[in-house]
């Protein structure tokens, strides 16, 4: 294949063979996993105490190897890009398809990147399902088995960071596709002989999906014309996130006891390989490509997404023309340049969410029967039960705030969610300092927290893929994304430590970093709705 075919779709790769080489070598290392998993239908799937055999092995290094390969064969002119990072790619007018309307072109890049978005929730969202087989075949007890979400969760909020800078060093497509490799390679977690193996497959597969999310806002946010841009960012994060949790539901309804837990993980093949497929329709950010040195690969990408529009119609106002300066940017100014403010209070809000929903959330359940809720008849199956009829209650939520988000304001909106969460909080606090024991009271408190939380991760790493520089767009949503991984880390090593046994307190003590943070958006964020990037950016230059 040549490098220069439109194929690639907006950006030259210096060398494509590599790349799909690199590709083959992890799917064969998958597959050398294959023989070891078949073995396992004679033992109902059991392979704990399985010796790793010659073929597996082999397999082990080969995905490392093809992972380095596709990774040389994606990299796009880096002798062009350095130079424009020292300033020479700077000084670019072109123009940028802020003004038209949603097209052909728009759609099919959203739904692709809303498939990207699904694999990538379903990887994590797999772990409730896989625990229960995983520690009857390990024989592990639960505070061993609260090792697999926890590693998981490091590995998420690593790679979220990391795959946001590689996304703003080597583009936004090439960290996709990355992602969706070491989705493959990590499939081979469910041919692992031991818990051990499983825990650095984990990581790992935790490693891949904390860096798909934000990458995937960051290129849409740069893609998507201006007026349209927020409610599909926050409809892709509430679609994309609810439907990769109701996939990997069903596929354990369905696979697993068919082929026990192991299959979950052997999904990550054919979910990858379906991300690999779709890049076709996954172009380059134009911005982007703009901005380390490529104009005439950025005016082809535009030209695609406005190629249906004729100068003469009255209807089409003409994209704007945007003095693309693009100044060198560094990951520092992220905590000491103009954008600070905003980082420290989206990474606080990030935080507080993440312990709110890790940890005050998950022990919910556990708290309320602690508490003396069996007057009500509340054992701990209907607690549950009682949650998640809150929470599809809940779910109309998603569509009101979109609606805020596109009608009203984003900042508003963010601010005005973070705070319900706020006053949910405190809702509990009061319920358990006044001794309230009213099931109808606990699932109205439930609703509110479960409908204000997720309007706020809704929210959040769409709100920060809009207000970054195209230099650090993919590094601050990535950060913003970490943070409430973070969090929820935090959040699970209080709920083991008993803090959140403390029912009242903990309510009351998660509510007050979760009010800071609204302050702190209120008075160093900016409104983006219908705003165009570089307005975003200037407005936090000035």
């Amino acid at each position: 294949m040549r490098a220069d075919r439109p194929f690639m779709r907006g950006v030259s790769f210096h060398h494509p063979l590599a790349f799909w080489a690199g590709c083959a070598l992890i799917v064969a290392g998958v597959f050398a996993h294959a023989p070891m998993f078949l073995m396992g239908r004679h033992t109902g799937w059991l392979m704990v105490g399985m010796p790793m055999s010659t073929e597996m092995w082999l397999g082990m290094a080969a995905i490392p190897m093809g992972l380095l390969l596709a990774c040389y064969g994606l990299m796009p002119r880096l002798a062009q890009m350095r130079l424009a990072m020292r300033g020479a790619g700077g000084g670019v007018n072109f123009h940028v398809a802020d003004g038209v309307p949603l097209n052909r072109e728009h759609w099919t890049l959203v739904v692709v990147l809303a498939v990207a978005l699904v694999v990538d929730v379903m990887k994590p969202a797999t772990l409730g399902f896989v625990l229960p087989g995983m520690r009857d075949e390990y024989r592990i007890g639960t505070e061993t088995a609260g090792l697999l979400p926890l590693v998981a969760l490091t590995g998420t909020a690593i790679g979220s960071i990391a795959w946001g800078r590689i996304a703003d060093l080597f583009g936004r497509r090439a960290a996709i596709l990355l992602s969706a490799l070491m989705f493959i390679g990590t499939a081979i977690c469910g041919a692992m002989p031991t818990f051990g193996w499983n825990l650095l497959m984990c990581f790992l597969m935790g490693l891949s999906a904390g860096g798909m999310l934000p990458i995937v806002f960051t290129l849409m946010a740069e893609t998507i014309p201006a007026a349209h841009r927020g409610w599909l960012l926050v409809a892709l994060g509430g679609i994309g996130t609810s439907v990769g949790y109701l996939v990997a539901a069903g596929a354990a309804a369905v696979l697993e006891p068919l082929m026990s837990w192991r299959v979950l993980w052997l999904l990550g093949l054919p979910t990858g390989a379906l991300v690999l497929l779709l890049n076709r329709w996954i172009p380059e950010s134009p911005r982007f490509l703009s901005s380390v040195g490529l104009p005439d690969q950025a005016r082809k990408v535009l030209q695609r997404f406005s190629r249906r529009l004729e100068a003469d119609d009255p209807d089409h106002p003409g994209p704007p023309v945007i003095d693309e300066g693009h100044p060198v940017s560094t990951s520092r100014q992220l905590l000491r340049g103009s954008h600070a403010p905003i980082t420290r209070a989206l990474v606080t809000c990030g935080l507080a969410w993440g312990v709110a929903n890790f940890g005050f959330l998950l022990f919910l359940p556990v708290n309320l029967v602690g508490m003396g809720f069996e007057s009500e008849g509340l054992d701990g199956a209907r607690a549950s039960s009682l949650i998640a009829r809150s929470a599809l209650w809940a779910m109309p939520g998603i569509a009101l705030v979109i609606w805020l988000y596109h009608r009203w304001s984003s900042l508003r909106a963010l601010v005005l969610f973070v705070m319900l969460s706020t006053l949910a909080l405190l809702a509990f606090f009061a319920m358990g300092m006044a001794g309230v024991r009213s099931a109808t009271a606990l699932t109205l408190a439930t609703a509110a927290l479960l409908v204000s939380l997720s309007g706020v991760i809704a929210m959040l790493v769409p709100y920060a893929s809009e207000i970054y520089p195209v230099r650090l767009r993919g590094t601050g949503s990535g950060v913003v994304a970490a943070s409430s991984k973070a969090g929820g880390i935090i959040g699970a090593l209080l709920g083991v430590a008993g803090f959140f046994g403390l029912f009242a307190l903990s309510a009351l003590l998660v509510a007050v970093p979760m009010a800071v943070s609204g302050v702190m958006l209120l008075r160093a964020g900016v409104e983006t709705r219908g705003r165009r990037l570089e307005e975003i950016e200037a407005a936090f230059a000035d």
